[in-house]
């Protein structure tokens, strides 16, 4: 029979209290590396940029996910009640990521023969689906959509021009960045681009190279269109997550992740548009995880060497596979995907939940504390140490010093901040489940196995049907027992 596992969620007795915490996170801002102190004591909020919803996400987007998961899953284990939010750009994301080219969400409607909204509901179900079997728990985030904040976008701007920080153009409104003297100064970019002869590229009759555009005028190609005070148009990339941050985390956040890849345009955009509009302090922290390598080259839409979860899956990899070949580097450090990679990440994914197994039998579930629990969660909270982390825990579970229930207690750490579900994959005995589950749970296994991927999609239908989460894991399926 294959090997499962059945767990109800774990009831929460973390006691920590956030106050006695010390994480550490490299701003972007400062180049340093800071100790986090929350603006409202016990509280920290979160904003990641998400998905534009054109295709579907590669697994260097998929980084940035497990990224920012892995951003609140630390806070969480402090004691912190985390509010997370991540955008799902639906609209105002032009090919080159500049103010040129048409709008992603139109180029994907035309692709596929459909409208934009179909295209945005079909892959943003696609990209939850991703991130759910990477293990991010999706049911404590919000997911706004930019389409439905389109007056608080309209809203911000209007407080922009109000304060003499936009002109007009006949395609648009545009961001002055002239009257914004702190432009840039995230990433330091002006030094870079004195350094490295770089450009930004030129629109007819911008005051400066930098602005930016807050509102498109609507051109004929346009799928997607609204009134303004500026025109019948549609908003630029930037300003709907400075639009909608602020309607769902305040004038000032915590923290805001992304990808490098953001920093020189978008996150500096972001920067002036909402300090620019309140006079504060937008971010206190900025975190960006680098960009994930295929031979050499950043893996990348444009340059069509991209590969998407699904044929992890298809090549019988597990998703935590890749969630733990994230974990073995740090995240503001390249990483370099192959297939063989890969496979080395699932044998130790797999070798951990056998080790788990016997760990938890030996246990009997009982937890103690011991200076290399203490070890681990200092790594996590020195800027996200993964690969520290998960050399403390293989060193812990080879050491014979160290008590089952010592063991045992790790593991428990290293879900809850990894999370990588292998004490829970060990929590409960395949005997638990009934004997028609088990024979559901048989025949999805060995439909996934022989790669028969649509029965193994209607299996996973009828068990969820039964009142189990399913999910994928290093040696077969997982079960989880919804609540009643």
């Amino acid at each position: 029979m294959a090997w499962f596992s059945f767990f109800s969620p774990a009831k929460d007795t973390n006691t920590r209290s956030p106050q006695e915490a010390n994480i550490f996170f490299t701003n972007t801002l400062s180049g340093k590396k800071e100790r986090f102190v929350p603006l409202k004591p016990g509280t920290a909020s979160l904003y990641s940029c998400g998905p534009t919803v054109y295709g579907p996400q590669h697994i260097g987007n998929l980084r940035a996910a497990v990224f920012a998961d892995t951003i609140g899953r630390t806070l969480l284990f402090a004691g912190y009640h985390v509010r997370r939010v991540i955008n799902i750009t639906d609209v105002g994301h032009l090919v080159d990521d500049a103010d040129l080219g048409e709008d992603k969400m139109s180029v994907g409607a035309r692709r596929d023969r459909v409208s934009p909204a179909e295209v945005a509901e079909r892959y943003t179900k696609r990209y939850l689906g991703d991130i759910r079997a990477l293990n991010v728990d999706t049911g404590h985030i919000f997911f706004p959509r930019a389409t439905e904040y389109i007056k608080e976008q309209i809203a911000m701007i209007q407080t922009l021009e109000q304060k003499g920080l936009v002109y007009r153009l006949a395609d648009g409104a545009y961001f002055d960045t002239e009257k914004f003297s702190r432009y840039g100064a995230l990433g330091n970019i002006m030094a870079v681009e004195l350094r490295e002869g770089a450009r930004v590229k030129a629109v007819a009759g911008k005051k400066n190279p930098h602005d930016f555009v807050l509102w498109r005028s609507a051109t004929a190609r346009d799928l997607q269109q609204w009134d303004s005070p500026w025109g019948r148009g549609n908003p630029g990339w930037s300003i709907e997550c400075s639009a909608m941050s602020r309607a769902l985390l305040g004038i000032e956040i915590d923290v805001h992740s992304g990808g490098i890849e953001h920093i020189p345009v978008h996150h500096n955009n972001e920067i002036a548009q909402s300090e620019g509009a309140s006079g504060r302090t937008f971010v206190r922290y900025w975190l960006h995880n680098a960009h994930l390598m295929i031979a050499g080259e950043k893996i990348s839409k444009s340059l069509g060497n991209t590969y998407l979860l699904s044929d992890v899956t298809e090549r019988g990899y597990p998703p935590l596979a890749l969630r733990y070949f994230f974990h073995q580097a740090h995240y503001r450090t390249q990483l370099s995907f192959s297939w063989e990679a890969l496979a080395g990440a699932a044998e130790a994914l797999g070798r951990l939940g056998r080790i788990a197994r016997e760990v938890a039998e030996e246990s009997k579930g009982k937890t103690e504390k011991s200076e290399a629990r203490d070890r681990f969660v200092a790594a996590m909270y020195d800027d996200l140490a993964t690969p520290q982390a998960l050399g403390i825990l293989w060193e812990t579970l080879r050491d014979d010093d160290y008590s089952a229930e010592e063991k045992w207690g790790l593991l428990k750490d290293a879900d809850a901040l990894l999370g990588l579900r292998a004490a829970e994959a060990a929590d409960l005995p395949p005997a638990e489940l009934p004997e028609e589950v088990r024979e559901l749970l048989s025949g999805r296994d060995e439909a996934r196995k022989a790669k028969d991927f649509e029965r193994a999609d209607e299996l996973r239908t009828e068990l969820e049907n039964r009142g189990y989460r399913v999910d994928d894991g290093p040696e077969g399926t997982l079960l989880t027992k919804r609540p009643e």
